[in-house]
């Protein structure tokens, strides 16, 4: 297992594979209430430029059930990268705790928190990438499909940093996965060429929300502004409404297509109740995975399984 956990791409399918394995035995014994204080005695430390409710929830609880102490941490405590630097920050929390977790806006800050970091680090979130939102989310499938095979995934929205995680996965994982974006919102190129490169996947990126729902196993989509971006909100949401995944859109897709949406959701917007609130919704299973995952990850990054 290497160091940090920073971004999927990062790790081979193996790995990807050995967390999931992990995922479910722990998640059984959560079901169970049998303990599993693989990290006992061990410290987290959660440093939080961007707000979350579930990223909190789900690594503070997570960490408690494992038998260590997570540490919060908000924006106003440490100011990473604004009132510190973030080289600072890295070595002298290392030196209090036994991993950190980080949620923060920009991705270079991520990267040089871990190249400092004398303990692990993972990922919470960037404005680049998300990587254990993604993990939890294809665990989720895994769990509801039985295997991992054949899938057609269709991303419906902003090409933001859960986008470009689904195109890291794509490049790990062989799947046809599609990014439905509007023309100026695509995700990173780089990253999409490196998937390409790769070609383990079909990774696709149009603009037209029908043909790329056709046939799809997986419907997936995201606020249309993200934190960061309430300003453009108004203007996004009058770009974004043909993609709004509805009853209509989904009609197009199989039927028994899952829908996935990693929350929070602008009800009304990006979806609609009647999808997010009906039977093809996996959308509260993959919110309660966040947890399951992020255990196994930080139980395997501080080598206690």
């Amino acid at each position: 297992m290497r160091k940090d956990f920073i971004s999927i791409a990062d790790y081979p399918l193996a790995e990807i594979e050995a967390i999931f394995d992990l995922t479910g035995e722990l998640k059984a014994k959560t079901k169970r209430r049998e303990e599993h204080h693989l990290c006992k005695g061990l410290t987290m430390a959660m440093i939080f430029a961007k707000p979350s409710a579930r990223t909190r929830i789900s690594f503070e609880t997570g960490m408690y059930q494992l038998g260590g102490y997570a540490l919060y941490l908000s924006p106003n405590d440490i100011g990473i990268g604004t009132r510190e630097a973030v080289k600072d920050v890295a070595q002298v929390v290392a030196r209090y705790n036994d991993i950190i977790m980080a949620r923060l806006f920009d991705h270079k800050h991520m990267l040089e928190l871990a190249q400092y970091s004398t303990v692990p680090v993972i990922n919470g979130l960037t404005d680049y990438n998300h990587p254990c939102q993604i993990m939890a989310d294809i665990y989720t499938v895994k769990e509801h499909r039985q295997h991992l095979n054949d899938l057609k995934i269709t991303y419906i929205g902003d090409g933001n940093n859960v986008a470009n995680s689904w195109i890291n996965l794509a490049s790990k994982l062989a799947m046809h996965l599609v990014i439905c974006s509007p023309s100026g919102y695509e995700p990173d190129k780089a990253t999409v060429e490196n998937a390409r490169k790769v070609a383990i996947s079909t990774v696709e990126i149009i603009d037209d929300p029908v043909k790329a729902v056709k046939d799809a196993d997986v419907v997936y989509t995201d606020v249309w502004a993200s934190m960061g971006q309430e300003s453009e909100a108004a203007k996004r949401r009058q770009v974004f409404l043909p993609y709004q995944v509805n009853a209509k859109l989904m009609a197009y897709a199989r039927k028994d297509a899952l829908v996935m949406h990693c929350l929070p959701a602008h009800r009304g917007d990006e979806i609609t109740d009647e999808v997010i609130d009906g039977p093809q919704s996996i959308v509260f299973d993959e919110a309660e995975n966040r947890m399951h995952v992020q255990k196994a990850i930080i139980a395997k990054l501080l080598g206690k399984a």
